[in-house]
């Protein structure tokens, strides 16, 4: 298989992601559904063949592009949850206390932003849907971007998605938290109103978690373990910032995602803090993304120019 610079720099993270994954596995002796999760890697597989058919049999660099870049989504969803769940158990304390109270600073308060949120059901009901987009928008993207030829944003986007994730984990590894609602409980009328994506159910599962790490590993009941910095967050910055670069869809992605971030505090149980923690986060990775980048083309061009020298 042939891949472009930035493809193989991905290919890299989620070699070393799966290899870390395998060593902790064995470690930890936790189970996994194998079954489960082969046929996950099997679809990142396929859209990789089918992106390696178009670069060099096709030759259509568009569709090329868009298939690797879905197959190597697939694969890093898989190598980063699952690396991120084997960092459980927790060796220290969640920091959620502390975030509740950076947001006291600011005036919020999470049990009350949802309780005030309660009195409008069908505005609850709406960012339950919005935030069950998340996941569905970086796919479209991804589609957009590779079959409109914008083939450097569209590895700009993948690398920001990467770098963001990790910079989420490695934050999260050294202080932990689950989210608002593993520290607050809600009065049963308010649940019954607006039915939550993370309500603190969900919530005590994660503290659960967070004290005994997982026995068995499998896609069907992976729970979203990062409370800050919000990786929801760091997603939602990532298609309004890049879909805004396309006029006819820009204004759509980030309305989108401006009922996102409440959505993220309410559906998701997220702490105000967490959802400024994942802009900052989104910020570092889209630098660091175009840095890369830059450095590739031009590690790139200079091998392009590079003098050949034939022996005599």
């Amino acid at each position: 298989m042939v891949f472009v610079p930035a493809e193989r720099v991905i290919i890299t993270v989620i070699a070393v992601l799966a290899a870390l994954d395998a060593a902790l596995l064995w470690l930890k002796d936790v189970g996994i559904d194998v079954v489960g999760y082969a046929g996950m890697v099997a679809c990142g597989l396929g859209a990789l063949l089918l992106g390696q058919f178009y670069r060099h049999v096709r030759k259509n660099q568009a569709i090329a592009a868009t298939a690797t870049a879905a197959g190597l989504f697939i694969w890093f969803t898989i190598a980063g949850s699952v690396f991120n769940y084997l960092l459980l158990p927790l060796t220290t304390e969640p920091i959620d206390g502390d975030l509740a109270r950076f947001d006291a600073l600011f005036g919020f308060h999470w049990p009350g932003f949802v309780e005030w949120a309660s009195n409008y059901p069908r505005v609850g009901m709406l960012l339950q849907a919005v935030y069950a987009t998340s996941l569905p928008q970086l796919l479209v993207i991804i589609f957009v971007l590779g079959f409109s030829g914008r083939l450097r944003m569209l590895h700009h986007f993948l690398l920001t998605g990467v770098i963001g994730a990790l910079l989420a984990i490695i934050c999260w590894s050294f202080f932990p938290s689950f989210g608002a609602s593993s520290i607050y409980q809600l009065p049963k009328a308010v649940t019954d109103a607006v039915p939550l994506a993370v309500g603190p159910e969900y919530g005590a599962a994660l503290v659960e978690l967070g004290r005994h790490g997982a026995g068995f590993l499998s896609p069907r009941n992976v729970l979203g373990v990062i409370g800050f910095p919000s990786f929801h967050t760091v997603m939602a910055t990532m298609s309004a910032v890049f879909m805004m670069r396309i006029r006819r869809l820009g204004l759509i992605f980030l309305a989108l995602n401006a009922l996102m971030m409440p959505a993220i505090v309410i559906q998701g149980g997220h702490n105000l803090a967490d959802v400024l923690g994942g802009i900052v986060v989104f910020g570092l990775a889209y630098s660091l993304a175009g840095i890369a980048l830059r450095q590739l083309k031009n590690d790139s061009a200079c091998r392009q120019a590079a003098p050949t020298v034939t022996a005599r």
